[in-house]
């Protein structure tokens, strides 16, 4: 079990989706900050003018001439721009990118968990099927010898053709049976190596949840308030909609920039040019914008009323999701002890039944039915077991503890702090911080 949640943490497909995800809303923390960065364009022109005049009067000659005048300009120039007041919107546009940073890790911690429950719940599925096609298996085989003890004794005169028939019908509802099981012994470990990548051999389950599991639903709904990743998102969530309002609302606010240019024209014909440089502080005074960034900041009102509700929705649904965890994982665990007791006492039954059946006190047909109701309540076991072991994961998942520290795996373990450091005060570069 825990090779497979190893696997399933370092090599599962949707998991490197998230966790891409969440290093491309990093970068809009960078992208946030170059709002009061300074902005620096070159440039370079040339053109090619030429100009004819007819009919210009020149005084020393006394008449009209035509003249030809041809210039070819260079233009080299260099502009920067410096903001220096956005009404606040650079500094609410950060803190809103780093509360998106901060959503997007727990929807990523949020991920992990369901990966990591998908691994287990598939292992334990593998280990039931298996089971039960081995006793699928070996109810064929019984059966069979019911089939040719039916026939021997029908040889012999102490039998009838009756007894032959029932014993081939259940020996074919058996050999339906394990071809089913061994169906969804397929599919399942299609599942598991879907989600983690191994193939399913000599499956162990060497885990035991019992000591990490909350010890009451009270303390694990107190747990899963504090700490589902849902949760914290959505909280996060609310921070991103207070920022964006606070943002829309900056462009009420007066912006100040700072400009300047610089540049050299030459003259191609003369080897002549001229310079030009020029600073400018702008100041710019919005009075009235059309409608439309009112409506905006209304809109992101909205959306942050959204927010808060969406954290009290998600509150309800992870204390639905406890509950139903915690009884689910009792009941199975309750069921175990029955299943096992139920088991036994169908051992018993059928050997009675078997012992009886040689001096004629039972048909073929109680031994059949003996031996049905043990296969059911062996398969009955089985599915106890893997119940209770998929309700514990699910339970820890309910509470938000479901990770690589709980479960003391051996992997190691995606720090995403490492992008972001890596690019949010980044100021040029094209290429990731993994070198792409």
């Amino acid at each position: 079990m825990t090779d497979s949640l190893a696997a399933a943490y370092s090599n599962n497909p949707q998991l490197n989706q998230a966790r891409a995800q969440l290093r491309s809303i990093d970068e809009n923390v960078a992208i946030a900050k170059s709002g009061l960065r300074p902005q620096l364009f070159a440039s370079l022109s040339a053109a090619s003018q030429y100009n004819k005049t007819h009919g210009f009067y020149v005084s020393s000659l006394g008449s009209k001439v035509t003249m030809d005048n041809a210039d070819n300009p260079l233009t080299m120039g260099l502009s920067f721009t410096q903001p220096i007041f956005q009404g606040f919107q650079t500094k609410n546009s950060v803190l809103q990118a780093k509360a998106a940073v901060r959503a997007q890790r727990e929807l990523l911690r949020n991920s992990e968990q369901s990966i990591l429950l998908d691994a287990a719940t598939a292992f334990e599925d593998v280990i039931q099927n298996a089971a039960i096609v081995k006793l699928r298996r070996s109810d064929v085989d019984f059966l069979q010898e019911q089939v040719k003890a039916s026939k021997d004794r029908l040889d012999v005169g102490e039998g009838t053709r009756t007894d032959v028939s029932q014993s081939e019908a259940r020996y074919a509802e058996a050999v339906s049976e394990l071809n089913f099981a061994e169906a969804n012994l397929a599919a399942s470990k299609a599942t598991y190596r879907q989600v983690t990548g191994l193939e399913a051999r000599n499956l162990v389950d060497n885990v035991n949840l019992t000591s990490k599991l909350p010890p009451s639903v009270d303390s694990a709904l107190s747990v899963a308030q504090d700490n589902h990743p849902a949760i914290q998102s959505s909280i996060h969530n609310v921070d991103v909609a207070l920022y964006n309002v606070k943002t829309l609302e900056g462009q009420f606010l007066p912006g100040v920039s700072l400009n300047g240019q610089v540049g050299r024209t030459y003259d191609t014909g003369t080897s002549d040019y001229a310079d030009q440089a020029q600073v400018t502080l702008n100041v710019d005074i919005p009075i009235y914008q059309g409608g439309r960034v009112s409506a905006q900041v209304r809109q992101a009102k909205e959306d942050l009323g959204y927010s808060r509700i969406q954290v009290d929705l998600l509150r309800d649904q992870v204390r639905q999701a406890v509950v139903s965890a915690w009884s689910q994982y009792k009941a199975a665990a309750a069921s175990i002890q029955a299943a096992r007791t139920g088991v036994f006492a169908q051992q018993l039954a059928l050997q009675g039944v078997i012992e009886e059946q040689k001096v004629g006190q039972r048909t073929t047909l109680d031994v059949l039915d003996s031996q049905r109701d043990l296969v059911t309540a062996q398969v009955t076991l089985v599915e106890a077991e893997r119940n209770k072991a998929v309700a514990a994961y699910a339970l820890l998942s309910s509470v938000g503890r479901l990770g690589v520290d709980t479960l003391s795996l051996r992997v190691a373990r995606y720090q995403p702090k490492q992008h972001y450091e890596a690019v949010k005060d980044k100021w040029f570069g094209l290429r990731t911080p993994d070198g792409r």
